[in-house]
């Protein structure tokens, strides 16, 4: 008797056609809760990592409402391999706010790298870039971010405002909202068209875009109880394309 294959996850195959159709795709936290076997305990353990980040140093705006780690990493055909931890760098054409410099950020804790969100989630999105790209090799670049506010200062999560990474894909995980209102994404055609407004509330709620092709941006971020503390907590994840 013949084994039988697992057929693609529908959800994912959709995925696929719309980035390579209309460069974007907006996974729901039911969807992406279902693709990686979890559930609320499990998004909240998850976010407890986030608040081991660390300040960013580099914010030319002298804003310091921005925490960060950062981890590079290959994935291809033998599986997601962490290379050597090194600088992390954009070019003022690409990020005119911070850009130009090497960033030196803290590395990822070995308890986020545990987690098997971390792994899930860049395997599942691995898949969805691969079988829209035709392509099986990635440079990937993780980014997990705390965007703080209060009554003395707003939060950015897009302070260089509308903007591309400089990437084949990024994407935008939502690990936690806390006391917060405002962080509505948005994608641009380079026609100045609105393409999509929308907001990551719930966790696991996830944006993916091809950075070649659309602009995105996220409002700033203010306190609903300027008393409490306040922030936007997501996962940013950056694909590269490498050769076959």
């Amino acid at each position: 008797m013949s084994e039988k294959t697992a057929a693609p996850d529908p959800s994912a195959a959709t995925a696929s056609a719309e980035l390579a159709g209309q460069g974007w795709h907006l996974q729901s936290a039911d969807t992406v809760s279902r693709l990686l076997g979890v559930g609320d305990a499990e998004w909240a353990a998850y976010a407890d990592h986030w608040d081991d980040l660390v300040l960013d140093t580099y914010m030319k705006d002298g804003g310091t409402y921005r925490n960060r780690r950062y981890g590079h990493f290959r994935l291809d055909a033998d599986g997601l391999t962490r290379l050597a931890h090194g600088p992390y760098r954009q070019e003022s054409a690409v990020n005119p706010l911070n850009g130009g410099i090497d960033r030196h950020f803290e590395p990822l804790t070995d308890g986020f790298l545990a987690n098997p969100i971390t792994d899930g989630v860049v395997r599942m999105l691995g898949e969805i870039f691969s079988a829209a790209e035709g392509i099986g090799a990635w440079d990937v670049k993780l980014h997990p971010f705390r965007i703080v506010t209060s009554a003395a200062q707003v939060g950015k999560p897009a302070p260089q405002g509308r903007h591309r990474d400089g990437s084949t894909f990024v994407t935008s995980l939502l690990v936690r909202r806390n006391n917060v209102e405002g962080g509505e994404s948005s994608l641009y055609s380079d026609d100045d068209e609105l393409l999509l407004r929308s907001t990551l509330s719930r966790p696991g709620d996830q944006l993916l875009v091809d950075d070649r092709r659309l602009l995105h941006d996220v409002t700033a971020l203010r306190a609903v109880d300027p008393a409490l503390p306040a922030y936007r907590d997501v996962l940013i994840v950056d694909f590269d394309r490498l050769p076959a």
